[in-house]
């Protein structure tokens, strides 16, 4: 069984929020170490040695050594908690690794070929990754660090799925395994954005030529807007309509024409 990372720690008896709030104040990280058919126990971390420890991506799949004292345990990550804004630890699981016991881990997934893909070279698409791990299970012994994803080979508008993904000897897909054949990455070409063409409402270009916003459209009817009324005409006037001026004197040449008429009556 390879061990790659070790990690310090220590028996924890105290249990509880309080007790773990505590903890985390001196600097530690509450810890619990469960499977291998034996019962769980309460660990404890420290905190900045777990931190440097995270920040390699091959932690989280490979297969870890607690050691207690002189014991040493080989286990694997499980389960992180994180606090939610600060850059802090809260809990960590572990589970025991027996040599002829089957594990399921999350193994990241590394791609190769992307730009050499005939899709990306020589058809102008975009490659894009639907996952970044698999899980797969298998002995300790035959735990792999990571997959690689060769997609060199695929084309536009092609999906490569987890059943061409080449596995070590020994290593299963779940998904597989569950009748699962799910995509892993594809070509497809690129999207391109129609530009929307705004759309004038045209009460709110009244309201706003009426307040006087500078650079708002003019309304149909507003002063100055195509077939709007001169400016200074009555209020109502359509564009076209005779002077108020030359209403009133048509209004009175009518009525003088009236009154002469009567006379004419009245003489005959």
């Amino acid at each position: 069984m390879k061990i790659s990372f070790e990690l310090n720690a220590e028996f924890r008896e105290d249990q509880g929020k309080g007790a773990s709030r505590r903890l985390r104040h001196l600097g530690k990280v509450p810890a619990i170490l469960y499977g291998g058919r034996r019962d769980a126990r309460a660990l404890l971390v420290d905190h900045t040695g777990l931190a440097q420890l995270m920040d390699n991506e091959r932690f989280y799949s490979t297969i870890v050594a607690l050691k207690v004292g002189n014991q040493s345990q080989a286990a694997v990550l499980k389960d992180v908690q994180r606090h939610p804004y600060k850059n802090k630890i809260m809990h960590i699981d572990f589970q025991r690794v027996l040599e002829d016991e089957k594990i399921r881990m999350q193994i990241p997934l590394h791609f190769a070929g992307s730009a050499e893909a005939k899709g990306v070279k020589e058809q102008g698409g975009v490659i894009s990754h639907v996952r970044n791990d698999v899980e797969v299970t298998c002995l300790p012994k035959d735990l792999p660090e990571f997959i690689e994803v060769d997609v060199s080979g695929l084309e536009i508008n092609q999906v490569f799925k987890l059943s061409g993904l080449k596995l070590p000897a020994g290593v299963e897909l779940v998904e597989l395994l569950a009748g699962r054949d799910g995509p892993v990455a594809s070509i497809h070409m690129p999207r391109v954005e129609e530009e929307e063409v705004p759309v004038v409402d045209e009460a709110a270009a009244a309201a706003a030529a009426a307040a006087g916003v500078p650079g708002a459209p003019a309304a149909a009817g507003a002063p100055g807007a195509p077939g709007a009324a001169p400016a200074g005409a009555a209020p109502g006037a359509a564009a076209g309509a005779a002077p108020a001026g030359d209403a009133k004197g048509a209004a009175a040449k009518g009525a003088k024409d009236g009154k002469d008429a009567k006379k004419g009556d009245g003489k005959k």
